[in-house]
């Protein structure tokens, strides 16, 4: 006789209703996500072959890089709540399908304008993809299984992103940087037919009742993509009146995107009261400064060593190997056992220290005669360490104190400020692409280092277990 009663949950027993695959969830979403990292990274150290190929200067390579950075930021958040509204999988499927056909237009782009119009369709799908991923994921497991997966998750993401240069440097070497693109098809073939089979649909609390908030996503996605547009080009044009348009138009739609939430309670599509907690505000500014401290040592280090030290593309992503090896193979462990033992307060503070303490290193780095072992290693090392302590325990901290019925839109709020951090970073280093590079080096290590301070601060005040 069979025994009808469900098993009891334990730490090694998932409790999410079984009619999908957890495992090819699992794989699904983390290829998917994971792309959006690969290709990023992929344009760090193919952007000096790109330049060539369409005679573009300091301010087209920026332009390669925020045509896909400006559109992610923009969007995550209309990704998220449209994944809550219409169903992830559908949401997330979608996104995966554009971002692989934009992959595919950037890789024949005959001119310039058609590699940028590809950036922007891959960083819409990127948009879509990013936050329906971690959504999708939270409503598939639970309890300690949940922990166990978003750390895979993102540590699988944060070392596909800096794997990434060391076979896409060589891919660039070999074949040429349209042969990067080329790669990204087979694996979203992959996900894609993974997440046919074995993911859930699923929604939102009333994703399936209530009105999709228009008035927010228009005023929040123009007012996002304003904003960040006068970020980008505030290096090249200065403080022109294009500039400071964008930035205050930005600024007054997204002031206006409060307004109207406040006004929508329950039928917001951010939901203004996930910011009464404290400890989702103090993850959000801390996600905010450690990436906008990441974002600008991820560009600009790479694109100094093949410009101004003599690496090739292939030396330049083996150097940054530290990286993906130990988020990989930390952070499944950081999202679980470690956070459960010491907290997430103490893993984010010690995460963002020891972040602080490589930028500080790397402050050191000489013009000339680097040597790799005693002048980089180090401080990508403790970069790296500093990384798989906080990522997986930050992604789940976010998911925990929004709530399963608010998952997309939490996802999309931290993978937005995560975005836009990282683009005022991008912002700020053209300035420094424009001039002496290992000079810039040294001040954007010194501003990655402080920020990294400051993010150890925001968590040891506002996050509380």
């Amino acid at each position: 006789m069979t025994n009808a009663l469900p098993l009891p949950c334990t730490p090694m027993r998932d409790c999410a209703p079984r009619d999908h695959d957890p495992r090819a969830t699992l794989i699904a979403t983390t290829i998917a996500s994971s792309l959006a990292f690969v290709v990023g990274s992929i344009i760090n150290v193919a952007l000096p072959q790109m330049q060539g190929a369409f005679d573009a200067g300091p301010a087209g390579a920026q332009w390669i890089v925020n045509a896909y950075l400006l559109p992610l930021g923009a969007f995550v958040l209309l990704g998220g709540a449209l994944g809550d509204h219409y169903g992830r999988k559908l949401v997330f499927q979608g996104g995966l399908l554009l971002f692989a056909a934009s992959c595919l237009l950037a890789a024949v782009a005959w001119s310039f304008p058609v590699l940028l119009i590809a950036r922007v369709l891959e960083g819409v799908g990127a948009a879509l993809i990013a936050p329906t991923s971690l959504a999708i994921l939270a409503e598939a497991f639970s309890g300690p299984a949940r922990g166990r997966a978003v750390g895979t998750w993102a540590g699988a993401g944060a070392a596909a992103g800096a794997l990434a240069p060391v076979l896409g440097g060589w891919i660039v070497d070999v074949a040429g940087w349209r042969w990067a693109f080329v790669t990204v098809l087979p694996i979203a073939a992959v996900a894609f037919v993974l997440a046919q089979s074995g993911i859930r649909e699923s929604h939102g609390a009333e994703g399936d009742r209530a009105p999709l908030d228009l008035a927010g996503a228009a005023l929040v996605s123009v007012g996002l993509l304003a904003a960040i547009w006068g970020l980008v080009a505030l290096p090249e044009r200065g403080m022109s009146p294009a500039v400071l348009s964008a930035l205050a138009g930005g600024a007054a739609m997204i002031l206006a995107f409060v307004a109207v939430e406040h006004g929508k309670s329950g039928r917001a599509m951010v939901p203004l009261t996930l910011f009464r907690d404290a400890a989702f505000s103090g993850l959000t500014l801390f996600t905010f400064f450690l990436y906008a401290a990441l974002g600008g040592l991820m560009l600009l280090l790479p694109y100094m060593l093949i410009s101004d030290l003599g690496y090739g593309a292939s030396a330049a992503g083996l150097a940054l190997l530290p990286l993906p090896v130990l988020i990989g193979g930390l952070s499944r462990f950081t999202g679980g056992a470690l956070v459960d033992r010491f907290g997430t307060r103490a893993m984010l503070t010690v995460g963002a220290l020891l972040v602080a303490a490589g930028f500080g290193w790397l402050t050191q780095l000489p013009g000339t005669g680097v040597r790799y072992a005693t002048d980089l290693l180090p401080g990508l090392l403790a970069l790296a360490l500093g990384m798989a302590l906080a990522v997986a325990p930050l992604t789940t901290a976010v998911l925990s104190s929004a709530g399963e019925d608010r998952a997309g839109v939490a996802s999309g709020v931290n993978n937005a400020i995560s975005r836009i951090g990282g683009l005022v970073a991008t912002a700020l280093l053209g300035l420094v692409l424009a001039g002496d590079l290992v000079a810039g080096f040294a001040l954007a290590a010194w501003v990655g280092a402080a920020l990294a301070m400051l993010s150890a601060g925001i968590a040891w005040t506002t996050v509380h277990k």
